[in-house]
């Protein structure tokens, strides 16, 4: 009875909430439209509203006033549009989330630890490896832009983008070094590069970072990830295959090849990965795995 109770008060409350909302609504929809309508005028409570002649405000929006606030919207909504692409390419967050299901294979868990909380690990793991580069780029980029110190103007968007790239440059340029994938910027760069003089330091190997262009560091930086990533994976998989192969063994020499090996090999590599704290061993290797010195 008193559970019935309860489930009654819950509902009683969304109800009013509901009431609240569809009140505030409809005072809302009663009120005098502000004059950024232009001719729309007024308009009375309960009466729907009717843009007499749409083209007016968008030749409006596109008057010198207003174009500024357009560009600004319009810029906005691509940077968020893009933003999910922009942290898989130029951040740690792909080789991250490759290894932990890579690692989720290994253990043969099925769909356990869930997809969503994989990609949250490694969203989290990613903020905490990429911090110190943002925080130099919110420093040496961002501030100065929005907020100046007191007496110098604010920076154009330009030197603003020049520093923040300057910083991503730095991060991946470090992490393909130190993972010794270089030689996919020069694949990259012989197709990106129309300069002779670039063409001819690929091909006499004397390329210098400077010449490496944001359209041929991405992919490079993508592609260094993965392979990184990969081989990560593979010495994961190692004690896990060698599991697998005495369960089978031992399975065949008793006479039960009926019996699935996996069934039986989950219960150990769990054993396993608990006993030496293979969370620890894995999230901390992925975190060492990188290097995010300033530069000099």
């Amino acid at each position: 009875m008193a559970r019935l109770m309860s489930r009654m008060t819950v509902k009683t409350f969304y109800l009013l909430i509901l009431l609240v909302l569809l009140a505030l609504v409809s005072d809302a929809g009663g009120q005098t439209l502000s004059n950024g309508l232009g001719s729309a005028g007024e308009v009375s409570p309960g009466q729907p509203t009717l843009l007499t002649d749409p083209a007016a405000y968008i030749d409006e929006a596109a008057t010198p006033e207003r174009l500024s606030g357009t560009l600004e919207i319009l810029l906005l909504m691509t940077v968020l549009s893009l933003a999910p692409a922009i942290l898989v390419m130029t951040t740690c967050f792909t080789r991250i989330v490759v290894v932990l299901a890579l690692l989720r294979q290994a253990m043969a868990t099925q769909q356990l630890p869930p997809a969503q909380v994989i990609t949250g690990l490694a969203l989290f793991m990613s903020l905490a490896v990429m911090a110190p580069t943002w925080s130099r780029i919110n420093a040496d980029a961002i501030q100065p832009y929005v907020n100046p110190d007191e007496g110098k103007e604010p920076i154009t968007f330009d030197e603003a983008w020049g520093r923040a790239r300057t910083h991503m440059r730095h991060f991946m340029i470090t992490q393909i070094e130190n993972t010794g994938n270089s030689e996919d910027v020069y694949m990259f760069m012989e197709f990106n590069s129309p300069s002779w003089a670039v063409q001819e330091k690929i091909r006499e190997g004397t390329l210098l970072w400077e010449d490496v262009t944001m359209t041929a560091l991405v992919p490079a930086f993508i592609t260094s990830e993965l392979k990184q990533a990969f081989i990560m994976g593979f010495y994961i998989y190692l004690p896990f295959l060698i599991i697998d192969m005495v369960i089978a063994s031992i399975l065949m020499s008793m006479g039960m090849m009926m019996l699935p090996p996996i069934l039986i090999s989950l219960p150990f590599k769990l054993l396993l990965f608990v006993l030496v704290d293979g969370w620890h061993l894995v999230v901390g290797s992925l975190l060492q795995s990188f290097t995010n010195n300033p530069p000099i």
